[in-house]
């Protein structure tokens, strides 16, 4: 199982700990350091200035929002990030949720997620291959377009600059079975947003066809410290936001997987505390419980004995968000 380093997105500002978090981490043989986007900070700038400061480490996107950019942006920011850093990318990809989707970028939710993500992955496929001139007949990513308020003028194009890979390993974030079982077919590799080492059968169905080499790589909260219920402080503000802040009471996919994984009565109160704008309440509601069984926290011996879990699983990439370098240390001396 390999290590990678997970940034996420900025909060009020750049955070100055990322880059030397990501020099550390390459330092240490980790493989991969990731950076996300909500609305805020973007997934690709950050990356490019790591990209510069690092020499080695494998650079995620982890993930980038579809609805953020079209298919053929998404492919020309993979493409040049590829150059510029040697063959270094990894393209994670979601299609995020209603909110974001409608409320930040302006755009309708596909009514179909399943088929906007497949011509998405297509176009960025034929991008990155440059056999001949772009075109798909889509529903939602049509190229050229033809729809009635164009000028009917479009050509199809093929990119200017060759790809350095035709094969940049792309990987999508999918929640729902349907998505996940999708994802297997279309993607090299699965970003989970929850996973727990103990509950693993809840993906089982969904990942039964997933092709050799194909990665599974969760983030989790990493923290070596004495005291646990501390340590799952920040696991339990970020789940309480997800569940309860990152969707709608009758849209969730956060919460539904939550319910999925067995927690259905408590993702539920989490989710209506938070719309009811008793927040610090919807952070205590989290079960510990489920806290912990996705983050690593607690003394060095306790996170070896939870690393076992996680290597003994079909897990191939192990993204941690870890606060500090003593912990990425502890984590690379543990998986060593």
């Amino acid at each position: 199982m390999r290590l990678g380093l997970a940034l996420g997105y900025w909060g009020r500002g750049p955070d100055p700990r990322h880059l030397e978090l990501a020099r550390e981490a390459e330092r240490l043989g980790y493989d991969s350091v990731w950076t996300a986007e909500a609305w805020g900070s973007d997934a690709f700038t950050a990356l490019t200035w790591i990209a510069a400061h690092t020499s080695g480490i494998r650079l995620g996107t982890g993930i980038a929002q579809m609805a953020a950019r079209t298919p053929t942006a998404t492919a020309m920011h993979a493409l040049t990030l590829d150059h510029l850093s040697g063959g270094r990318l990894l393209l994670g990809l979601g299609l995020s949720g209603p909110q974001v989707v409608e409320g930040w970028y302006g755009r309708p939710f596909p009514k179909s997620p399943l088929t906007a993500t497949r011509e998405y992955v297509d176009t960025i496929r034929q991008v990155l291959r440059r056999e001949g001139p772009v075109e798909v007949d889509g529903l939602f990513h049509p190229l050229p377009y033809r729809g009635a308020d164009g000028t009917g003028l479009g050509k199809a194009l093929k990119p200017i600059t060759h790809p350095l890979r035709a094969g940049i390993p792309l990987l999508l974030g999918a929640e729902g079975p349907r998505n996940i079982a999708q994802t297997t077919r279309i993607a090299d590799g699965w970003l989970p947003l929850y996973w727990s080492p103990q509950r693993t059968g809840v993906h089982r169905d969904a990942l039964a066809d997933a092709p050799p080499g194909f990665l599974i790589a969760p983030m989790t909260r990493a923290v070596v410290c004495d005291d646990v219920a501390e340590g799952l402080l920040p696991v339990k503000a970020m789940l309480g936001f997800y569940i309860g802040g990152m969707g709608a009471a009758a849209k969730n996919f956060h919460a539904d997987l939550m319910a999925r994984m067995g927690f259905a009565e408590d993702a539920r109160r989490v989710q209506r505390l938070f719309l009811e704008g008793r927040r610090e309440e919807a952070v205590r509601a989290v079960p510990d419980a489920f806290a912990d069984e996705i983050s690593l926290v607690g003394p060095r011996e306790r996170i070896a004995e939870r690393l076992a879990l996680w290597r003994a699983g079909p897990v191939t990439d192990l993204l941690v968000t870890a606060p500090d370098p003593h912990t990425l240390r502890v984590l690379a001396e543990l998986n060593s």
